[in-house]
């Protein structure tokens, strides 16, 4: 039973997308069990470039099955528009499944998390405003609509209905927003139901079945490790677990069938939106780790937040995710430096504090301890080898091994697809 969690091991954008796509010839199934369209893919094959958003990378894998697990929230206009550029690219779609039991991000989700990220003001948490939040509260709330609604217009519609006799209340009295008909609403995600049909299917089923008969599945989380809703830095995070213990939840396997957990792992340190980050930069290094980084949201268009590794938020994602390894990504990002610091605990009131606090307050105010590192100035991005790297390359490779508790199986070192060094092999 051969079945794998990939992860981001910090804030998101470490590079999954490039991780998962490496591992796509090789595995049969790639699940995506989170999120939705507020996460972004960049993938690199040959001298073409796909950004991905909803879908699991393993679409671009031709021998590869990809799903939406019934964790993940579906804007299906999104999906059939981004479905739609892969097929003019020549990219074959069809084996996509989606699970019946996925939540459906409906027009008044998008509505209410828009204007209430807009009344928050200097208070907002930074989403994207695509209506992931409201989508999952009302899963919670259990007024929410699944794929499969769409296939009951009796259903479908009570359920619009429950859900807009609040929604309405609120975008009205308290908005000052005019009132969401429920049959425009249902008129509008009908037509979805035919386009969706080929694509349903009881998911948990199918990837159970593929483990007993030996097919390796591989799960994709769509945010990164410190953006988890319950071990993240709320409320500065998303609305849903892209930690390893929600795949299980989020595709409906157990976790005695979990085989490995692969953490990803930026050579730095990025985020985007609000929140604490420790090992920020606001200076020309911050701003040069950007520039050759390309570090620019790819759901959101925006630029991201950029700072030193922090090698204590790496040893809280093995802690919380229990990795088995790391995949480390643009390396090549820091040739150039004399000296590369790294963040090996935090000062909080005076004191060393080595492992994440807790405490919401003591993390904001946490400040960075940093080690120096000898930099390279070598081109790195044709290396095959780890004994091809320059010395102060792999020194610095095994020097965040040590502090981030699992060993690195990987390194990118460029955003090809080839552009990888494969120590270990994850399969």
């Amino acid at each position: 039973m051969p079945a794998l969690v990939l992860l981001g091991a910090q804030w998101g954008d470490e590079g999954k997308g490039k991780a998962t796509d490496l591992l796509g010839g090789s595995v049969d199934y790639v699940v995506r069990y989170q999120g939705g369209n507020n996460a972004g893919h960049t993938v690199v094959v040959g001298d073409q470039k796909y950004a991905l958003h909803l879908l699991p990378s393993g679409i671009l894998s031709p021998g590869c099955t990809p799903v939406i697990g019934n964790g993940v929230v579906v804007d299906p206009s999104v999906l059939f528009s981004e479905l739609s550029g892969l097929n003019e690219r020549g990219v074959d779609t069809s084996k996509l499944l989606i699970s019946g039991n996925a939540h459906i991000i409906t027009p008044y989700n998008v509505t209410v998390d828009k204007v209430t990220e807009r009344f928050l003001g200097k208070r907002k948490i930074g989403t994207t405003g695509r209506g992931i939040g409201p989508t999952y509260a009302d899963k919670i709330n259990r007024v929410g609509i699944r794929v499969q609604d769409l296939y009951d217009e009796s259903i479908l519609t009570q359920k619009v209905e429950a859900a807009l006799d609040a929604k309405n209340q609120m975008l009205t009295k308290l908005y000052n927003r005019r009132a969401i008909a429920t049959g425009q609403v249902v008129e509008e995600l009908l037509g979805y139901a035919d386009k969706l049909a080929p694509y349903v299917a009881d998911t948990v089923l199918v990837l159970n079945q593929a483990l007993d008969d030996d097919k390796v599945v591989l799960f994709e989380g769509g945010q990164g490790t410190l953006l988890d809703i319950d071990h993240g830095t709320y409320p500065f995070v998303t609305s849903s677990n892209p930690t390893a213990g929600g795949a299980c939840t989020g595709a409906g396997v157990g976790p005695t069938k979990i085989s490995r957990v692969i953490g990803i792992l930026k050579a730095y340190t990025t985020r985007v939106g609000a929140g604490p980050f420790p090992t920020e930069l606001f200076d020309e290094d911050g701003e040069a780790l950007r520039r050759i980084g390309g570090e620019r949201g790819v759901t959101t268009g925006r630029d991201r937040r950029c700072g030193w590794f922090d090698a204590v938020i790496a040893r809280y994602a093995t802690r919380v995710n229990g990795l088995t390894d790391f995949f480390l990504t643009k390396l090549d990002v820091l040739t150039g430096w004399e000296q590369i610091p790294v963040c090996v605990a935090y000062e909080i009131d005076g004191k060393r504090v080595e492992e994440l606090p807790y405490s919401q307050s003591d993390f904001h105010h946490a400040k960075p301890v940093y080690e120096m590192l000898p930099g390279w100035s070598e081109d790195i991005s044709k290396a095959k080898t780890f004994a091809e790297l320059p010395k102060n390359a792999q020194a610095y490779v095994k020097a965040l091994e040590e502090m981030s508790g699992a060993p690195i199986s990987a390194i990118g070192v460029g955003p090809g697809r080839d552009e990888t060094i494969e120590i270990n092999s994850f399969l």
